[in-house]
């Protein structure tokens, strides 16, 4: 059996990302973007798709590993009848092109150690031309080049590369892979010792500038590190997740390709990053998303690439696997092309909190704002995909409606506190409609609970938004009964679905984890609601699911007590940071978009 999502680590030079084993493989790793094919692509297929081992020949009896620090420096200690080494791996922020440092040292006694690397580039698809060099290989097959140097003598073994050596106590060697256009020449070699120096001071210096709170200090910033490494540094997009096709359920058909920015999840992670204190990488977003959605706010797109790309074709490889035999594998994601209604007021929200936190009002900023909310203004009453992106029919999704309002409701705030120039009475009037509408057909009398989409008796847990947006006040009795009707149905095992995927909503087969977010979000719903001693619980109970280096993916499958979908997930990260920010606070989120002064009941 392969390795579960849990037994992965995750490494990022906030350009791409690797996910490395507990057994010291490299299963994942594209470069030289997040996005681009990947050249170890072993975790959606086998080890002939692509993998980069380093470990002990003989039995290992014991496994640890762990960060080093507040870094994305990873240590792995392997433990033998003979003794103990130590493998370091990162990914050192690059000076041009992407490079993986890998670092043997021998702790204790004397280990006989083997490498194999196994390359495959466009997804484990193509077998590449490598040939020997001083001091390592080169291999390459159409635009993809890669050089890895050793201080390990390597040699050719059935289409891979493999090297045995034997570590003393004392002892190190080092290995750094790099790529490049095969059309250059081989970059000069990197000193491992010193990108390894580098790379420790980058991020443990990023680290020190947040403020986590005092009791999940630890988890809070393993979290913010996660953001920052799925991070595309060149231009401040944030991708979703470091990975594609990593199944929402075992075996299951929801598997999507998350390495792309989508504007919900990155403005909720610019949330997080702001209260946290990093107001330059906000900066770089709001930038990102400037160029990004240029145009028309008709062509605005829930996702777009890491440099702002445009749309995102999404088909199929049948070639691979997939991770534990889940297919299809895909690349690309065709939500690309959805009308989602509440992007833009999850856009406009996020665009508020920078000015409320400190960020100098950007002039194009608002303009861009102002032609979004007039979009708002004139398509709310449509029917969308929503939240949840669905395969099926559009409908009128209440949480879409109600981010409508929040588009409407941040504007008219931008006028009124800001001082900014814009339609505030017609802005008023519309988000006053919307409120009505949403009060009116969005709530079930029946259920005794907001539902789904308007006019139906379905229930949804993105509902449970509704105190945290700031549309009602927690003391309102429609708010308690939905989080109590979201608690009595929504929850398997202790954990909230999203909605309950056998009924016609989504277009697809049923089955899935469950959305880890939407049980952070009813923690922050039991604290606004006085209901501290629970949320805690139900907190630290999500805290304990993080693996042994505190990564989270997108779902949790209670019955096989595993991690699912895609790794690791910045959206249920974020979640983690600002659930913990507002129970720190205790008396109601300090994360909150809107608080009750700015709710419904203080127009």
């Amino acid at each position: 059996m392969g390795m579960q999502i849990e037994d992965y680590g995750f490494l990022s030079d906030t350009e791409t990302a690797a996910l490395v084993s507990r057994d010291g493989s490299i299963d994942w790793l594209c470069m030289p973007r997040f996005d681009s094919g990947a050249c170890f692509a072993r975790l959606l297929g086998t080890e002939e798709n692509g993998c980069w081992q380093i470990c002990p020949k003989g039995k290992v009896m014991r496994t640890s590993r762990r960060y080093r620090g507040d870094t994305l420096i990873l240590e792995t200690e392997f433990e033998t009848a003979q003794g103990r080494v130590r493998l370091t791996d990162c990914m050192p922020l690059r000076d041009e092109f992407p490079d993986i440092v890998r670092k043997v040292e021998g702790l204790s006694g004397k280990v006989e150690m083997t490498t194999r690397v196994v390359l495959r580039f466009d997804y484990g698809r193509l077998v590449p031309w490598v040939r020997r060099v001083d001091g390592g290989i080169t291999a390459m097959a159409g635009p993809d080049a890669i050089i890895l140097r050793s201080d390990v003598e390597l040699r050719g073994q059935d289409l891979s590369t493999v090297g045995d050596f034997s570590i003393e106590a004392g002892e190190s060697k080092a290995f750094v892979l790099t790529w490049y256009p095969s059309h250059k020449p081989p970059p000069d070699a990197e000193n491992s010792e010193e990108s390894l120096r580098r790379t420790d001071e980058y991020w443990t210096k990023w680290s020190a500038e947040t403020r986590p709170p005092g009791e999940w200090r630890e988890a809070v910033v393993r979290s913010l590190l996660v953001l920052k490494g799925l991070t595309y540094a060149p231009t401040g997009g944030i991708v979703a997740a470091a990975t594609t096709s990593l199944p929402e359920q075992i075996g299951g058909e929801r598997n999507w390709d998350y390495r792309f920015c989508w504007l919900r999840d990155a403005t909720f992670t610019l949330y997080a990053l702001l209260g946290a204190g990093y107001k330059q990488d906000a900066e770089a977003w709001r930038n990102w998303l400037l160029r990004a959605v240029a145009g028309s706010p008709s062509q605005m797109q829930t996702l777009y690439g890491v440099g702002g790309e445009r749309p995102c074709l999404e088909y199929e490889l049948p070639y691979l696997a997939g991770y534990e035999a889940s297919k299809p594998v895909r690349v690309g994601n065709a939500a690309s092309l959805q009308f989602q209604l509440d992007v833009y007021g999850e856009v406009i929200d996020v665009m508020h909190q920078t000015r409320k936190l400190g960020l100098e009002v950007d002039c194009a900023a608002w303009q861009l704002e102002r032609c979004l909310v007039k979009f708002v203004a004139e398509h709310w009453q449509e029917p969308d995909m929503g939240i949840w992106e669905v395969r099926g029919p559009a409908r009128h999704f209440t949480h879409s409606k109600m981010l409508a309002w929040v588009a409407m409701d941040r504007a008219v705030k931008a006028c009124e506190k800001f001082g900014l120039e814009g339609h505030a009475p017609e802005w008023r009037a519309v988000r006053d409609r919307i409120h009505a509408e949403v009060c009116a057909r969005g709530y079930n009398q029946k259920r005794g609970a907001f539902v789904q989409s308007l006019d139906s008796d379905k229930l949804d847990a993105s509902l449970l938004m509704i105190p945290l947006v700031g549309f009602l006040p927690p003391s309102d009795p429609r708010v308690r009964s939905t989080i109590a009707a979201v608690e009595k149905n929504l929850m398997w095992n202790g954990f909230v679905l999203r909605y309950h995927t056998d009924t016609d909503v989504d277009g697809l087969p049923q089955g899935e984890g469950a959305f880890l977010p939407c049980s952070f979000w009813l923690a922050d719903c039991m604290n606004l609601t006085g209901r501290y001693d629970e949320a805690r619980e139900l907190f630290e109970h999500l805290i304990s699911l993080r693996n042994d280096l505190g990564l989270l993916s997108e779902e949790y499958d209670p019955r096989a007590r595993r991690l699912t979908g895609n790794f690791p997930q910045a959206f249920s990260h974020v979640a983690l940071v600002n659930s913990a920010a507002n129970l720190s606070k205790h008396h109601g989120p300090a994360a909150q978009r809107a608080n009750g002064a700015e709710g419904a009941t203080a127009k």
